[in-house]
């Protein structure tokens, strides 16, 4: 395993480098959007129009932050379940999103177009939402914000802490664990 610090935007050079197992803290700035969200950029790409924000080398964190506390930028930004964005993540990659943050598995489609395209899904820790917070220097509402929790924001960040899950190789870090675990 190994230690990265990334800019955003990401390049096929950036995810390229990196290995299920890795750890990396992104600078720069990503996007939140969950489901409800999601639903919204695939419909836009089908109609063919504009999106929110660029998603050539962006990077989505699957979050739908509390409301912050007086002085603060965000509320706990903790990662949401992966898997309900399975069935819209292959076709942003295909159209350049470069990294997604979240927790759990994701499917063999989400996998396939991470390889495909050159993208990679990063784990956050589930339950450390305050803390993650802490890594989020401003935060601004795109798009959606009748959606609330679930809107699109622009967050910038500094030294936000992720673990890549599934590389462009095809390795997955669940299932490398599970071997390790199992050959004790």
């Amino acid at each position: 395993m190994a230690e990265y610090r990334l800019e955003t935007p990401l390049s096929d050079d950036d995810v390229s480098q990196l290995k299920a197992g890795d750890i990396v803290y992104l600078n720069g700035t990503i996007y939140t959007a969950r489901d409800a969200a999601h639903k919204r950029l695939v419909d836009l790409i089908e109609k063919g129009e504009p999106l929110p924000f660029d998603l050539q080398g962006a990077v989505i964190y699957f979050v739908g932050p509390t409301p912050p506390k007086p002085g603060e930028v965000i509320g706990s930004a903790g990662p949401t379940t992966s898997y309900r964005m399975d069935s819209y993540s292959p076709i942003l990659i295909e159209h350049g999103l470069k990294g997604m943050i979240g927790k759990g598995k994701r499917n063999e489609a989400v996998r396939e177009a991470c390889k495909r395209y050159k993208a990679v899904y990063f784990g956050a820790v589930g339950g450390a939402g305050a803390l993650l917070a802490q890594r989020i220097k401003a935060a601004k509402v795109i798009a959606y914000e009748e959606l609330g929790p679930e809107a699109i924001r622009e967050l910038v960040v500094e030294d936000f802490p992720v673990v890549v899950v599934n590389d462009i190789y095809g390795n997955d870090l669940y299932e490398e664990g599970r071997k390790r675990w199992a050959r004790v």
